[in-house]
């Protein structure tokens, strides 16, 4: 499988048994391409760079190498899960670097969102070269880039920012899902027994929360926002929406209202909720919420977190509106 090209004969991954026999090939192949030698790879939590992360512990256990780089902009509890995943369940030789201060620091008074997203990756980068030095005997790198990232971007994996590591590094691309679709990937982590929460993991944008705490990022705002995020989830989760509906989360804007709270004059955030279904992202549309379920939802964000007194729903449909805010 050395080709980009996705064999027309290559069976579609959808059985766990299929997926076993793709696990025992690529566990072949990365020991045949690795030998004893090291792996890099940036272990974000989402499904690629997991079931990356689990294949090659399968094939080479303490080679690989695993760098969690926490930005302080990750939804409530991922990096939590990550640890106990991949260092306390398959005892991964795994490296945590809490960057929060670092980040929030460099985004202080940043308005604009291409500005944001750049300071956010170009940081990626300087923190995974800097960990990436740490390590000896380090050859190759891993990459969850799968076949949909080689027909969009000509074979760069732009999601994982490695490709702006430094060239002196000299790394060869360990790539086990390139042939694979999104919906193979998730059948594959399933079958190495990730948690259904990791492998059925919504999709979330590269700079995490950085792209729905809109404007200049507070810590405040952002904590708000990654507790408003975590009671949409829960809900979801709870009534059955979690597999149905493609992405949904919540947005704090940076202005304020005046409101009530326990009797007394209140001037807060909103917390907006958006909630919708595509196919291909390029369109979406808005998923219904049952009305008794948003009332609950907003009763318990604006009675739960601090700095919100309204919940505001979001049905614009893509196009005019794009999924995310920023």
């Amino acid at each position: 499988m050395n080709s980009n090209k996705r064999p027309e004969n290559m069976v579609r991954i959808t059985t766990k048994e299929q997926a076993q026999t793709f696990i025992d090939q690529q566990i072949a192949e990365i020991r045949r391409q690795v030998g004893d030698k090291k792996v890099l790879l940036a272990l974000s939590g989402g499904v690629d760079s997991s079931v990356v992360a689990a294949l090659l512990i399968k094939a080479i256990g303490q080679q690989l190498c695993c760098v969690h780089v926490n930005h302080g902009l990750m939804r409530k509890g991922e990096s939590e899960q990550v640890i106990q995943v991949f260092r306390n369940e398959m005892h991964a030789n795994l490296t945590y670097v809490d960057a929060t201060d670092r980040y929030l620091d460099k985004l202080a008074g940043v308005t604009d969102p291409e500005t944001k997203r750049k300071i956010i990756g170009g940081e990626f980068i300087r923190i995974f070269e800097e960990e990436a030095r740490k390590f000896e005997g380090v050859e190759f790198l891993a990459q969850g880039t799968i076949y949909p990232d080689i027909l969009e971007s000509d074979g760069v994996k732009a999601h994982h920012n490695v490709g702006g590591l430094p060239e002196d590094m000299h790394f060869q691309l360990v790539e086990p899902l390139k042939l694979l679709f999104k919906d193979e990937v998730r059948v594959v982590g399933s079958t190495l027994g990730l948690p259904d929460e990791m492998v059925y993991r919504q999709p979330f944008p590269g700079p995490g929360l950085g792209v729905r705490c809109l404007g200049a990022i507070t810590r405040d705002r952002l904590e708000a926002l990654r507790e408003s995020d975590a009671i949409l989830r829960e809900e979801f989760a709870k009534n059955g929406l979690a597999g149905k509906v493609w992405q949904y989360f919540t947005v704090v804007p940076d202005f304020k209202s005046t409101g009530v709270k326990n009797g007394k004059r209140s001037f807060e955030w909103p917390a907006i909720i958006r909630a919708v279904n595509t196919v291909d992202a390029m369109t979406a549309t808005i998923e219904e919420i049952p009305y008794a379920l948003l009332h609950h939802i907003t009763n318990r964000i604006v009675t739960e977190v601090p700095g919100i007194n309204r919940v505001l729903l979001d049905l614009t449909p893509k196009p005019t509106g794009t999924i995310e805010w920023e």
